[in-house]
């Protein structure tokens, strides 16, 4: 039985390891190299700690990491599900709850950001109501250096 429910700082490794990973799944080759090669498992870990109240997990009936999403403000930041979880039925679940979490913090729409080139992650969020807003070069900082990395606005009403 898979729950959904707040990070705990007891979680943050877990999603550090599964954040890493889906990132690389989904950004290698549509992102600029340096950028993914600054994407290390250290800085993932170095990243994810500051984040635990941002942060929604889901886990399976012994505790196991599954998946997560982070939320800042209106914007869902993160929606990233393990490789054994994908096509279960989780993402959506998680990412109606960080819609719901947008709209009970007062907004009445929510923003995320999806590297152009992750046809995958695009398709499913047009899926789920998501529509596509435009260009958005998506400015990120990492291991010292700037890089703009080619993304698509998503917008969906809460």
């Amino acid at each position: 039985m898979t729950s959904i429910r707040p990070a705990t700082e007891a979680d943050m490794a877990a999603v550090a390891d599964l954040w890493h990973e889906g990132w690389h799944d989904g950004h290698a080759g549509h992102v600029p190299e340096g950028l993914t090669a600054a994407r290390t498992l250290a800085a993932f870990h170095e990243r994810t700690p500051p984040r635990v109240a941002d942060t929604t997990v889901a886990v399976d009936g012994i505790g196991r990491l599954l998946g997560f999403v982070m939320v800042a403000d209106d914007e869902v930041e993160q929606v990233f599900v393990g490789r054994d979880a994908r096509g279960t039925g989780l993402a959506p679940l998680l990412l109606a709850e960080a819609e719901r979490q947008v709209a009970a913090a007062g907004h009445v729409s929510a923003w995320l950001a999806v590297v152009t080139g992750n046809a995958r992650a695009r398709a499913f969020y047009e899926k789920h109501g998501w529509s596509d807003a435009g260009d958005l070069p998506y400015e990120v900082t990492a291991g010292g250096e700037h890089y703009v990395s080619p993304c698509r606005r998503y917008v969906k009403s809460v």
